[in-house]
């Protein structure tokens, strides 16, 4: 860390607990729900990943910021996460995509983070006590009034975190996966094209006239062949806090894509005749997003579903079940997941603090995966109707790519009910 960061800092939780850091980032305060991520890599997708909106997250990873950050690592419109707490924040930046540091960004979108506190401690103790609010802070150094301020806070429960990370308009996305090459990343089976956080993206409305022009001229000016775009099976994909690589997957297993609001009702859903509904990953309490359940609930029956992660959350409750909170949530990229249909495990990214009740859901649903550490339910399927579900994130950007079958899935399973 330069000495320009080396600002004192403290991280207090809401059960008095106090860690004393230096601050990197944004300088001010800022609080949530402080859990921790296991991955190594993919820092920047975890910034901008909207499911960890009103979370504080710590990374077991002890080094960070050494790669940077570029343009192509977004996940989302821009990062979610509401602090950032390390072990050893490294602000020059030493790899050859990167194109300013992570401290820099960080400042940009105002984001307050925290080093130089022992992140295993920290580890130990939310395992041990389950994850609880927090705050951060640069500008007040009190423990005493810090802490006070972290057990003031609501929480996540019954706290609806949707309508502030979902689109304001729909919008068609066309961009499919990244490759990776010595001097560009470009769309698997495409033109090289500019890199964008808003590449492949075209709102619908006034609104959203700006980005579809930005993606138009990171498409180079290129759009879909009509033919080629009425040849794919339309998915319509409900935004609870939708990451871009989902999308990516989307359109690189041949489907067109269009993104909607989380409010969007099933009528409008229906009214554009979809192949296929996808229920997108989001943060916070399903149960605070009665609008989606309901939706969903009429969906059902009527078009092939497949949801991820919050997606799959809302999904167990239109069919009648119910959620319970984690003590500390399942967030990283090594988690093991067993297909109990095959018996092949799977390692999985995972990013969500609720799951889903099966019990709940006897003589409705079937489980199709489990987790392998504590045995919650990480995959659905109905008895009867074309839908299924899983808990964790089969698009994980940078990895594992394990369960990315399960896109395909998706398109046999529209084939199968369009066919049949």
């Amino acid at each position: 860390m330069t000495a320009a960061a080396a600002k004192p800092a403290i991280l207090a939780l809401a059960d008095g607990t106090v860690f004393h850091g230096t601050a990197f980032g944004a300088d001010g305060e800022t609080g949530g729900e402080v859990v921790f991520n296991t991955a190594m890599t993919g820092y920047q997708e975890i910034l901008t990943d909207p499911s960890y909106s009103a979370q504080l997250v710590a990374m077991t990873y002890p080094e960070i910021g050494n790669v940077g950050v570029n343009r192509e690592d977004t996940e989302s419109r821009r990062p979610f996460v509401d602090g950032f707490i390390v072990k050893e924040y490294w602000d020059p930046p030493s790899n050859w995509r990167a194109e300013r540091s992570l401290g820099d960004y960080m400042r940009e979108h105002g984001i307050v983070g925290i080093a130089g506190i022992d992140t295993r401690a920290l580890v130990r103790h939310l395992r041990t006590h389950g994850a609880q609010e927090g705050v951060i802070s640069s500008v007040d150094l009190d423990p005493k009034r810090v802490v006070a301020k972290a057990k003031a806070r609501p929480g996540l429960v019954g706290v609806d975190l949707v309508k502030a990370v979902t689109c304001d308009a729909a919008y068609e996305w066309d961009d499919p996966l990244w490759e990776l090459s010595s001097d560009t990343i470009r769309a698997t089976g495409a033109s090289a094209r500019a890199a964008s956080p808003v590449a492949g993206a075209a709102v619908a409305g006034a609104a959203g006239a700006a980005v579809a022009g930005a993606a138009a001229a990171a498409r180079g000016g290129q759009a879909p062949a009509a033919a080629a775009r009425g040849a794919r099976p339309l998915v319509v994909a409900y935004d609870y806090g939708i990451k871009f690589n989902i999308l990516r997957n989307l359109v690189a297993s041949g489907c067109r894509v269009r993104v909607v609001p989380a409010t969007t009702t099933a009528a409008d859903v229906l009214a554009q005749r979809p192949d296929g509904v996808f229920l997108s990953n989001g943060p916070g309490d399903p149960d605070a997003v009665p609008y989606a359940r309901e939706n969903v609930a009429k969906l059902i029956g009527k078009v092939p579903i497949f949801g991820i992660c919050l997606g799959h959350q809302i999904l167990g409750l239109a069919l009648g079940g119910r959620t319970f909170k984690l003590k500390f949530g399942h967030h990283g990229a090594n988690h093991p997941v067993k297909d109990v249909t095959t018996g092949r495990v799977e390692i999985t990214s995972q990013n969500h603090g609720f799951a889903v009740d099966v019990e709940s859901l006897r003589g409705l649903a079937e489980l199709t995966h489990l987790n392998l550490n504590d045995r919650t339910v990480e995959g659905l399927t109905h008895t009867k109707e074309p839908l299924f579900s899983v808990q964790y994130h089969p698009e994980a950007s940078p990895g594992p790519h394990d369960a990315q079958y399960l896109f395909r899935r998706f398109v046999d399973l529209m084939a199968r009910t369009k066919n049949g």
